[in-house]
């Protein structure tokens, strides 16, 4: 009996069209002849809209949006009714990114369904997601980065100036204003004195109630893939070579510009220690699965983690599954494979843990 695949896109976020490319191209590496792959669109409004089982290659983005449903809570109703059967053996893989899919949510739902799921587990996915909650634990493990700081939509309403005072005293200028829960670069500026500070944290503020302003780095933006769940391995080093001050969301996905250097031209013994501050990291967050952990080097060979990225996109430009082509010859639809495998592995080990008390 084939293994069903629910690949779900879409959701409630800014970074809703990415995931639309991440779910193309997923959907059209799976083996066919092994798998029931089944697309799971989420719309903007959050209605979960299922389709049948995809037998062909998908040609255009727009026969992954069809939709027939209005209503949340009937749209998801009908969705479970109709899947996961008793004897079936099927697994969720979320090609989601940002809000409401990269954060726990979504992964809250899987582990109450007991269905066996791609990726991170809800706290490595929510700590992941936030910014500032990962600075600071990434700290607890003396991991080099960026200094900075936060700031709450209420800290900013009721006093401004003392707001501002305190991101100058801290980080000063240049510095960058991002939303806290966010990626793909959606809502981030580089701010060099006050007005463009200001106009920054208004913006961010659009997506996020909860902003982190760092310091600005000086540097090379390097990438490292890790894969695993209990023995994490890491990719060679990779980076982009980019016009830009900093890879903005068009830079990323709209220009096509970035062109990607791997391995990045390093030392032995720089790329060795990048690699093992990877795992660290990766270990540090409780990761499982795959994660992306993005680094600024500079001229000096100094290198600082920037973020991690718990669902790392897997669109036409992305750097995720070319670090392990790179690193080992893993081919694209194989790496969708072992990510499965890995899902259903962390599931199996999960399962094993009692749920009542033990009595001799």
């Amino acid at each position: 009996m084939k293994t069903n695949i629910y690949v779900i896109y879409g959701g409630k976020s800014v970074e809703h069209d990415v995931s639309l490319q991440s779910a193309f191209s997923i959907i059209n590496s799976l083996d066919k002849a092994k798998y029931n792959v089944y697309p799971v669109y989420i719309t903007r409004e959050g209605v979960w809209c299922s389709t049948k089982i995809v037998k062909e290659t998908i040609t255009e983005l727009k026969e992954l949006k069809h939709c027939n449903f209005n209503s949340i809570s009937g749209s998801l109703g009908d969705f479970l009714s109709k899947h996961f059967k008793k004897g079936e053996k099927s697994i969720a893989f979320p090609a989601l990114h940002g809000s409401n899919g990269e954060d726990g949510t979504i992964q809250g739902l899987f582990e109450m369904l007991n269905l066996p799921y791609v990726g991170n587990e809800v706290l490595s996915s929510a700590v992941g997601i936030d910014k500032v909650m990962m600075k600071d634990l990434l700290s607890l493990g003396n991991i080099p980065q960026a200094k900075y700081t936060s700031l709450l939509l209420h800290q900013w309403q009721e006093n401004e100036e003392k707001a501002l005072e305190e991101i100058e005293n801290i980080i000063g200028y240049p510095s960058f204003v991002k939303p806290a829960r966010l990626g793909s670069s959606v809502g981030i500026n580089r701010c060099k004195n006050r007005n463009e500070l200001i106009s920054a944290i208004k913006e961010a503020f659009l997506y996020d109630h909860k902003l982190i302003i760092e310091k600005e780095i000086i540097g090379r933006e390097m990438q490292i893939a890790v894969i695993g769940n209990n023995c994490p391995k890491a990719s060679v080093v990779g980076e982009y070579i980019q016009e830009r001050k900093f890879m903005d969301y068009n830079a990323k996905y709209v220009d096509g510009r970035l062109v990607p250097v791997i391995p990045a031209p390093l030392s032995d013994n720089i790329s060795e220690a990048m690699r093992q501050t990877a795992i660290k990291a990766f270990k540090l967050l409780n990761c499982k699965g795959l994660v992306r952990v993005d680094y600024f080097v500079t001229a000096q060979d100094a290198y600082y983690i920037n973020e991690v990225n718990t669902m790392p996109g897997f669109t036409k430009y992305s750097m995720f599954p070319a670090l392990w082509e790179k690193t080992d010859g893993t081919s694209y639809s194989e790496l969708i494979q072992i990510l499965i495998g890995l899902g259903f592995a962390r599931h199996e080990q999960k399962n094993s843990i009692l749920h009542m008390r033990w009595e001799a």
